[in-house]
């Protein structure tokens, strides 16, 4: 069988993929039922629709003619970097790392240097608007998980806050 467009196969498997092991790991956990769910009914859910989507997406990249073939570039291995490097530096400023002596740097600063980061992932970058962005994500993060939902992490440096 022939593959009528890459970028459609390869979505659809990576779904079908990610979906299969969600719903795999979710049988660990006490799945209840439809009136007494157990931590592992919502994951387990959401992990077959996610693998039957992808199932639906690789039946249609196998069967729908596309002109081109849809052929997947190469890996956009910049981006991808700045990404996963913004996401692990927002783990290790929120919470800091103690192996290494680093304090917690708390929310505000997370989010400063991770959106930094992050930013640089793009084709053009302005520091201007990235700091406009930083000033907004960071007291909309306040807003929503300090003040509304109460939840009890660090916002400042500990070294500030105490």
């Amino acid at each position: 069988m022939k593959i009528k467009s890459q970028k459609d196969f390869f979505s659809g498997l990576m779904f079908t993929v990610i979906g299969a092991a969600f719903a795999y790991g979710a049988t660990s956990y006490s799945i209840g039922t439809g009136a007494r769910m157990g931590p592992g009914y919502f994951p387990l859910l959401l992990g077959v629709i996610l693998a039957l989507l992808g199932a639906i997406i690789l039946f249609k990249a196998l069967v729908v003619e596309t002109p081109d073939g849809e052929h997947v570039g190469a890996l956009a291995w910049t981006p991808l970097v700045f990404i996963i490097a913004g996401n692990l530096l927002f783990g290790i400023l929120l919470g800091g790392l103690p192996s290494i002596g680093l304090p917690a740097m708390g929310l505000i600063v997370a989010i400063f240097g991770t959106t930094i980061v992050v930013s640089k992932a793009g084709d053009q970058f302005n520091f201007k608007e990235t700091i406009v962005l930083s000033i907004i994500l960071s007291l909309m993060s306040y807003a929503a998980f300090i003040m509304l939902l109460k939840l009890q992490f660090p916002v400042w440096p500990t070294f500030i806050s105490g």
